[in-house]
């Protein structure tokens, strides 16, 4: 009878440590709660980066997994979206990212799971004062209507009575979308060098060409994000010592899919064998990466689900693993340390107000800002019989409260960026 001393972790772990736990698993010092992300409780450290999952699932949609979104902030200011898909802008919007500041969004393919909510965001965003350009970035694709510049295209067209109607109020330059698309078949091309940020992508094996995934090196330190794809050798070349390697996954667990869902198994596995990565294989990846911290989002996450899923990427890597789901993972890392939490998000939240000087390209805050005047009038798009039909506001407005309705903005119309930041937070007024 073998000694119980003779017993190995498989994953080189010794008593009470678990799986192996490198030295530089510890809280970076802008950390300030081992166990949660507080959003706008932590400012980022000038030499540190925070990876946050605002989305985490393909389909179906979830409660606890919006569609994939991931927003990767840097200490120099810098904030990026990698994939839009549907739902992540109510996880933005709970981490007090203002809305009108969203930009610089990356689009790994034309899949609507990873960029539905642009189509949410574009006239919003422009309604609510984000009177400066979109920016997204993405593939091209076979032909010119199949790439970015196409989708944009088409969800402007798709958009066109919204935006028209938005058009009476201030919008500026908020529906112009600055499309950055690059070729698709370029490897490890330059798609963003800013500020010290380099953004290089390659192509995936997805089923249609026009698919990429992205990595993101600034100021020593890394993070690349795979999008859906097959597991591929690009992917492990360009990948190789990033500090943070997230990777699509799909359970590769058709029985108890047909089992959960009562859909045939091969219809799971053909999906699969076609378009994604299977759990195994991202084991396999991480390994060939070698990154101080690999990840895995883009899947459904269920109880049933994960211990299997986990499985089979320990089958190959021992090394420092984080689910990137369900949606609000928080990873901080600097050059000597990485810390993973869960953001403890509202179910309800109010917008946080925008930073005015770093969303208008402004060197300071003026003592007043000319709002842009409407494009489109209401008049020019309403009939006056249409507007004849309204209810006389003297009907239901009380003496006490009543005011005259305000239809036109003067020509200009100010605002006073130091009064309304006042109004709101008095500290940071100067």
């Amino acid at each position: 009878m073998s000694d119980y001393r003779d017993v190995k972790n498989p994953y080189g772990g010794g008593p009470s440590t678990g799986s192996t736990l490198p030295s530089y698993y510890r809280p970076t010092p802008s950390v300030k709660s081992r166990n949660n992300y507080f959003p706008m409780s932590e400012d980022l450290g000038p030499d540190e980066m925070r990876i946050s999952f605002m989305g985490s699932s393909p389909y179906p949609p979830r409660l606890n997994q919006a569609g994939t979104c991931i927003m990767v902030e840097l200490g120099n200011g810098d904030r990026f979206f990698f994939d839009f898909g549907p739902g992540c802008l109510r996880n933005i919007a709970a981490m007090q990212v203002p809305l009108q500041e969203v930009n610089d969004i990356f689009i790994t393919h034309l899949h609507v799971d990873h960029y539905h909510d642009l189509s949410y965001l574009l006239p919003f965003r422009a309604w609510s004062g984000g009177w400066v350009p979109l920016r997204v970035h993405g593939p091209s694709g076979r032909t010119p209507e199949l790439g970015v510049q196409g989708m944009v295209d088409g969800m402007k067209q798709m958009l066109k009575w919204h935006l028209e109607a938005f058009d009476m109020f201030p919008i500026g330059d908020g529906y112009e979308v600055e499309v950055n698309e690059f070729d698709w078949k370029d490897e490890n091309g330059i798609c963003y060098d800013k500020n010290g940020v380099t953004i290089r992508h390659w192509r995936r094996s997805h089923a249609k060409d026009g698919a990429s995934a992205y990595r993101l090196d600034w100021n020593g330190l890394s993070f690349v994000w795979t999008g859906d794809g097959r597991p591929d050798e690009l992917t492990t070349k360009y990948a190789e010592g990033v500090d943070v390697f997230v990777t699509e996954c799909e359970n590769d667990t058709g029985n108890l899919i047909q089992l959960k869902y009562g859909l045939p198994s091969w219809l799971y596995n053909y999906t699969i064998d076609t378009h994604h990565t299977p759990h195994y294989a991202t084991g396999y990846m991480i390994k060939e990466v070698n990154p101080r911290l690999g990840m895995v989002t883009h899947f459904p996450y269920e109880h049933d689900l994960v211990n299997e899923t986990l499985t089979g990427i320990r089958a190959h890597w021992d090394g420092h693993f984080v689910f990137g789901a369900p949606d609000g993972v928080v990873v901080n890392v600097t050059k000597d340390a990485i810390w993973a939490r869960d953001a403890a998000l509202p179910e309800s939240t109010g917008q946080n107000a925008p930073n005015f000087v770093k969303m208008f390209n402004l060197s300071e805050i003026p003592e007043e800002f000319e709002v842009p005047q409407p494009r489109i009038p209401r008049e020019a798009q309403q009939e006056q019989l249409t507007r004849d039909l309204e209810i006389d506001p003297n009907k239901y407005y009380p003496e006490d409260v009543e005011r005259p309705p305000l239809t036109k903005l003067e020509d200009p119309t100010t605002i006073n960026l130091k009064a309304m930041l006042a109004a709101r937070n008095p500290k940071k007024a100067d």
